[in-house]
């Protein structure tokens, strides 16, 4: 029986690279969205030529009730879920902290940090030893920001990712001996539509020759980085982060 993975936010970009790599590597995935149907059915199918079973769930990861929703769905159609990648995120136009209302910060920490809890809340639920599970992985993809802090662009999503390098270490020694690793990925400057949401589309050409690789990261490369999280290869590997941003 193959194990199961769910993929929040993955109807493009990281997400969807990702989901497209465990299918790969023999996983039935859920391909979660928000809005997108079109695409997260196309990353779906992409899935599915790998042999393996693949659903698409409509879930907005910062509603506890969606939430619960999808894990369901995923229970009855696929299986409880071995891997959770929480991948789903938001980001604002580029704005200095000054010039931020409060509606922008708490609908930012809402969807960045609240849904990775609820997420990881339900999968933990599934995965945990203590009851009946048979273990599992969490990987939360956090971001270089978290170390960097973003001035003058987004402090309030740097932030965020911030509190899921918390979560993340927090998590990992809370559920070791439930039979769940926690980890996590920092991606840099990748090539994804996120920076459009910013108002800058073009923002990793302009920014990569500060770089010590002197180039952008493709979504591919990340996603490689978390099937190794997943993987047992990553046996002995709770707590940890591996980074993705280009030497920076």
């Amino acid at each position: 029986m193959r194990k199961v993975a769910i993929i929040t936010g993955s109807s493009k970009g990281i997400g969807a690279a990702t989901a497209i790599r465990l299918a790969s590597d023999g996983y039935d995935v859920c391909v979660n969205y928000l809005s997108n149907e079109n695409a997260a059915d196309e990353v779906a199918l992409i899935a599915k030529s790998y042999g393996v079973n693949a659903i698409s769930v409509k879930a907005d990861i910062s509603s506890e009730t969606d939430v619960k929703q999808l894990f369901e769905k995923v229970g009855r159609e696929l299986g409880n879920p071995y891997a959770l990648v929480n991948n789903a995120g938001i980001l604002f136009r580029q704005s200095r902290v000054a010039e931020m209302s409060a509606e922008r910060i708490n609908q930012v920490l809402k969807t960045n940090v609240t849904g990775y809890f609820l997420c990881c809340k339900e999968a933990i639920i599934r995965m945990s030893t203590k009851n009946g599970g048979h273990g599992g992985v969490i990987v939360n993809v956090s971001s270089a920001a978290s170390r960097i802090g973003s001035g003058g662009e987004y402090v309030d999503y740097a932030a965020s990712k911030g509190a899921i390098d918390t979560l993340t270490l927090g998590l990992a020694s809370e559920v070791a001996e439930e039979g769940i690793r926690v980890n996590g990925v920092r991606p840099g400057f990748i090539y994804t539509d996120i920076h459009k949401s910013g108002g800058e589309p073009n923002r990793v050409d302009r920014l990569k020759e500060i770089l010590p690789l002197k180039r952008g990261g493709q979504p591919e490369e990340v996603a490689a980085a978390i099937s190794w999280l997943v993987s047992s290869e990553s046996s002995y590997t709770t707590g940890s982060f591996i980074e993705v941003s280009g030497g920076r």
